[in-house]
């Protein structure tokens, strides 16, 4: 992934992209799978209820992944209407597949870039999945020509990194001791993208859609049943995996001692709990 003084070009970041979801990403995404659906499934219900999805509609899953906001969406539009599930990941889509929902299909490809009929759907949707595009304008436009005129998109994000000490109190105690972390720039891709407003608000009026209306969303995230299951998790999955897995093993041992000092206030009888704060954004087309 890009980062500031990089000089990569869109096409190859949305290669890069393409690559780390169709490898370690998805492998880790899997292997954590049950961790993860714990944290992002109750954002993406709350996504699903101001989406407000109606029985025969058509829908757009961007990012769909594994399938599961894929299944609510076909759930909630009844057999007479239909879900398309798009998703860069072979190894994310094969799970979903294996689902076999009756009213759904599921396309591997950039939802940036995937050709949209016209005017088609009601519903663009996505949880956790919009914040990667290389290039984001052109994504938001393609959506939007996919839209029906009184089409809406509704999609869930997260805020700033300071705003998520999920992942804030870990890197910020790992940090001193480990290899260099990778941090996008901010017009790159990245799981916190979209946290600036005043950017995603560029990005919607340039890509011709209506101004979108935000509204918070907290939630207090069980990251682990212990310290230490909190601390293998994040050298499985995260901005942390590749800076621990670069970094010399007496350095490692001196982060790991770091983030459980960290995580010591957060710790209760039945878990690891750190804040998460998201966004959940709605717009349409004008």
């Amino acid at each position: 992934m890009s980062g500031p003084g990089t000089s990569k070009t869109k096409d190859e970041i949305a290669a890069d992209q393409e690559a780390f979801w169709n490898g370690p990403g998805g492998e880790a995404w899997l292997a954590s799978w049950e961790r993860i659906q714990r944290t992002v499934t109750p954002f993406g219900q709350q996504a699903l209820e101001e989406a407000a999805v109606n029985p025969g509609e058509r829908a757009l899953d961007v990012g769909c992944g594994t399938g599961q906001t894929t299944a609510d969406l076909a759930r909630a539009v009844g057999p007479q209407g239909r879900v398309l599930g798009v998703d860069v990941s072979e190894t994310l889509l094969n799970v979903a597949r294996a689902q076999e929902i009756p009213n759904a299909t599921f396309v591997l490809g950039d939802a940036a870039t995937q050709p949209l009929d016209p005017s088609s759907f009601d519903l663009v949707f996505s949880r956790f999945g919009v914040m990667f595009f290389a290039d984001p304008v052109p994504a938001f436009a393609n959506f939007r020509q996919a839209l029906k005129d009184s089409g809406r998109i509704v999609f869930v994000c997260w805020r700033t990194p300071p705003e998520n000490p999920w992942v804030s109190v870990p890197v910020r105690a790992a940090a001193p001791f480990l290899a260099p972390i990778n941090r996008p720039g901010p017009e790159d891709p990245g799981p916190f993208s979209f946290g600036d407003t005043a950017r995603v608000e560029r990005i919607f009026k340039e890509a011709g859609l209506a101004p979108p209306t935000f509204r918070k969303l907290d939630r207090s995230l069980r990251v682990g049943a212990t310290i230490d299951e909190t601390i293998d998790n994040i050298t499985r999955f995260g901005p942390l995996v590749r800076p621990f897995a670069d970094s010399p093993p007496d350095q490692v041992a001196k982060a790991k001692a770091a983030v459980a000092d960290a995580l010591k206030p957060h710790a209760k009888p039945d878990g690891v709990f750190l804040d998460g704060a998201c966004w959940l954004v709605r717009t349409s087309k004008r």
